[in-house]
């Protein structure tokens, strides 16, 4: 290719295709490079995303998109060895305007990616980004191969293990930054989904699993509902894994034959395994001459030990990017200072707002006793106040039975999470 681009997208996840749709809509020269055989191909996690970014660059786009099922019930389980407690929410308000859907991003990313395609943007698929193309010390295209492409800006939506900002300088990689999910789809029939998981037609449900699933190692499992498949899986740390020297695929087995887990994914045939990784903490340097970074790439994701945000995140900064590129575009100038009415911009949104808000979260969730002390608490004080075998103390005199030994740090733990979540 010898044309100059305005500008070159890499990558064709949430984050490049938001960025895309935004800046072919008003008409800029956009290039998308995926190293994919199709959009999706590698964007194997994401099996829940929340709409409201998506809703704002697309109104209603859950009309016409290829989305699974509407979340309308979430359930947070603490396993034990032999038993469970389960907290179970459902808000008929969460249905107008829709809070969250479940997706399949090989479905997703090829929808999202040809909306921009339609706009006016080029995609080429199956291309690896090999550096970047650099002019008296800025960026200035990309290299693959032996083909060298020009662009104004270069926006990197290459995702968590970002190489192409680490060769602009912006990022230096820390074990301890990423986690790694694990994720198999389980085909079953849609009813069985919907009666197992107590939906209505075309619901949908997101039950998260705390507790012995994760061996003591700091993370959790999760199962969301697609239409006819089950999205299955474990996030995990990284570091801690490592430190304890366990086979992850010994986990996510354990975490399927649990009893609990069991019932739900009975008779299923598993159609993919994947396995990715995720930034956990927020990195700095999102822009430099010639270039910004989005979503996953940026590290740009909040884990507020309830929500695992990502696909937001990464739709909002690529529109964030998209408008910091046109703002240049008209002053014809795409230096770092110029580019950095990116960063303004994420701070005036939610993004760097709400990372800043939950900028703690990632080091209370490294607490140990999390997974091991709250769950082994939930489940005996459950076990106490339903066993019924002679004389009964009050409720309260269970709990205090179950915390003895144990209030001290649960007290501090308590005030950390306060601070962190």
């Amino acid at each position: 290719m010898t044309e100059k681009f305005d500008v070159i997208i890499v990558g064709a996840g949430p984050g490049g295709s938001a960025a895309a749709y935004s800046l072919a809509k008003k008409s800029f020269n956009v290039l998308i490079l995926e190293r994919g055989k199709y959009p999706g191909a590698k964007n194997v996690m994401g099996g829940r995303m929340y709409a409201h970014a998506m809703n704002r660059l697309i109104p209603e786009f859950w009309k016409e998109a290829p989305v699974e099922r509407m979340v309308t019930r979430e359930k947070l389980t603490f396993l034990c060895n032999k038993a469970s407690v389960t907290l179970d929410f459902q808000d008929e308000d969460i249905r107008e305007p829709p809070n969250s859907f479940t997706i399949l991003r090989a479905k997703f990313d090829q929808w999202f990616a040809n909306k921009a395609v339609e706009a006016g943007a080029t995609l080429v698929p199956n291309i690896r980004v090999d550096d970047l193309l650099w002019k008296e010390k800025k960026v200035a295209g990309i290299v693959s191969g032996e083909d060298k492409i020009e662009a104004n800006v270069v926006i990197v939506a290459d995702g968590a293990v970002s190489l192409m900002s680490e060769k602009a300088g912006l990022k230096k990689f820390e074990v301890k930054q990423f986690a790694l999910g694990m994720k198999e789809i389980i085909e079953l029939p849609e009813k069985t989904i919907e009666d197992r998981f107590n939906l209505a037609h075309e619901d949908g449900a997101a039950q998260l699993f705390v507790g012995q699933c994760t061996k003591d190692i700091p993370g959790g499992g999760f199962i969301y509902t697609n239409k006819t498949s089950l999205s299955v899986g474990i996030v995990l740390y990284i570091d801690r894994l490592i430190e304890k020297k366990i086979d992850s695929h010994e986990i996510i087995r354990e975490f399927n034959e649990n009893p609990v887990v069991a019932k739900l994914i009975e008779g299923g045939k598993i159609l993919e395994y994947s396995a990715h990784v995720i930034p956990e903490t927020s990195r700095s340097g999102l822009f430099t001459d010639g270039m910004l970074v989005v979503g996953d790439a940026g590290g740009l994701v909040v884990n507020s030990g309830i929500t695992l945000r990502g696909m937001d995140m990464a739709i909002a900064s690529g529109a964030a990017a998209a408008e910091a590129v046109k703002k240049a575009m008209e002053k014809n100038d795409f230096s770092k200072e110029s580019l950095s009415y990116y960063e303004y911009l994420l701070k005036k949104d939610f993004v760097l707002k709400d990372i800043a808000t939950f900028k703690k979260a990632p080091e209370f969730l490294h607490n140990d006793r999390l997974y091991t002390l709250y769950p082994e608490v939930a489940c005996r004080l459950f076990h106490n106040l339903t066993i019924v075998d002679g004389a009964k103390k009050r409720a309260f005199d269970e709990l205090l039975e179950v915390t003895k030994g144990n209030r001290t740090k649960m007290i501090f733990d308590l005030l950390g999470g306060l601070k962190a979540l």
